[in-house]
């Protein structure tokens, strides 16, 4: 009897909505609105979520200076790395040296190619097993750079996010032109990346020790007794982390500190959409007075009328969270983007759209339940008596 009279007014309740189109519309922009913001701005997270896991590899292992969050902030000098690469359970190369391989990184001066703000690209150095330590590393077009030589390989989504980084452009370092020569692809944050030859780069960058060392290990197994190895070593002062915990530990401040951003702004534009929603129920609950007030007299109880309200606003509120969504989706699902010298790809996904429809219930609830209390709680002769 209960599931039939709210399965009845919400129908009528649903009908009416054509009546009442400019009231309705108000929640379905509103939330679409809100929604639509916040899974674009989630989108840039998710984005470099997924370029960085691409990188993790649970048999790297990166080794920083102890208690460093950035690895561009870490020094490992020259006697530390060749200790480090001697260390028990690293894998072997064919031809039998370990699969280890010290790393500088360096940022260098461009150009945005979307609006020609400056900005900087990130300069990351390769040694001979440096492209082996990155998984799905591949060259797409021209030629790996040479030992030796000043000569630069560009990731895939550089030339696309900044000026003058294409196949044959010449990047300017501090001692002289750098030509790119060959284009790669990784999947990951370092498509939008300059990489060079370590042993080139450390004089003309002018850096004297290297800022951290990556290793692949035989097994993930082997990882406590190689970190113990090395963090009990007394000629040693450093950290040693498998690189899906790095990147995650690198990307928590930021991931903390984008969150609260995206989040604040959407509750923001959510109270906005919540007064909407609270405004455009009580007209409909007024406007309805005489139909509410005759289900009452004919027998309907308080409860059905109530509920049937809060699901006529959620059925609008998801119907415009399903509309951002998409619209969302539309505008920056796969779309390039960049944050700081990062490029990557931003990503609209069925959790990020379960959130928007949680919101959108969440704004529909809150929205709905003063009026639907008035709706149930009428005087049914008063109603009857309203014009």
């Amino acid at each position: 009897m209960m599931l039939r009279q709210i399965i009845a007014v919400t129908g009528i309740g649903l009908r009416s909505l054509p009546q009442r189109l400019w009231e309705s519309l108000v929640i379905v922009v509103g939330t679409g609105c809100v929604v639509g913001v916040l899974l674009s701005m989630l989108s840039i997270i998710e984005g470099m979520h997924r370029a960085a896991a691409r990188l993790g590899d649970p048999r790297n292992v990166i080794v920083v200076q102890r208690n460093i969050i950035f690895e561009n902030s870490s020094a490992i000098p020259r006697s530390a790395a060749s200790i480090i690469a001697n260390a028990p359970g690293i894998a072997k190369a064919k031809d039998g040296s370990p699969i280890s391989d010290a790393v500088l990184i360096a940022y260098v001066p461009t150009l945005l190619r979307k609006n020609g703000v400056k900005s900087n690209i990130t300069l990351r150095s390769f040694g001979e097993k440096g492209a082996m330590l990155q998984q799905g590393f591949r060259l797409v077009a021209g030629r790996m750079f040479q030992p030796g030589k000043h000569e630069l390989i560009a990731g895939a989504m550089a030339n696309s996010q900044f000026t003058g980084l294409g196949l044959g452009d010449k990047v300017i370092l501090p001692d002289g032109e750098w030509p790119i020569v060959g284009i790669f692809t990784t999947g990951g944050l370092l498509d939008g990346a300059l990489v060079g030859d370590t042993g080139t780069l450390m004089p003309a960058i002018r850096h004297k020790s290297f800022n951290s060392v990556m290793v692949r290990l035989d097994s993930p197994a082997v990882f406590a007794a190689f970190r113990t190895a090395l963090t009990t070593n007394p000629s040693l002062s450093v950290d040693v982390m498998l690189m899906p915990d790095w990147l995650a530990k690198g990307s928590a401040g930021f991931s903390a500190y984008f969150h609260a951003i995206v989040y604040g702004v959407a509750a923001i534009l959510g109270l906005g959409a919540l007064f909407g929603c609270f405004n455009s129920m009580y007209t409909a609950v007024e406007s309805r007075g005489r139909e509410i007030a005759t289900l009452r007299a004919l027998g309907y109880r308080g409860f059905p009328i109530a509920l049937s309200v809060l699901l006529e606003g959620a059925v609008l509120s998801i119907t415009g969270a399903l509309i951002g969504a998409a619209v969302a989706w539309a505008l920056y699902d796969g779309v390039m983007s960049g944050f700081g010298s990062d490029v990557f790809i931003l990503a609209v996904t069925p959790p990020m759209v379960a959130i928007g429809l949680a919101w959108a219930i969440a704004l529909a609830v809150l929205g709905g339940v003063l009026p639907s209390l008035q709706a149930a709680r009428g005087a049914v002769t008063e109603a009857l008596r309203a014009k």
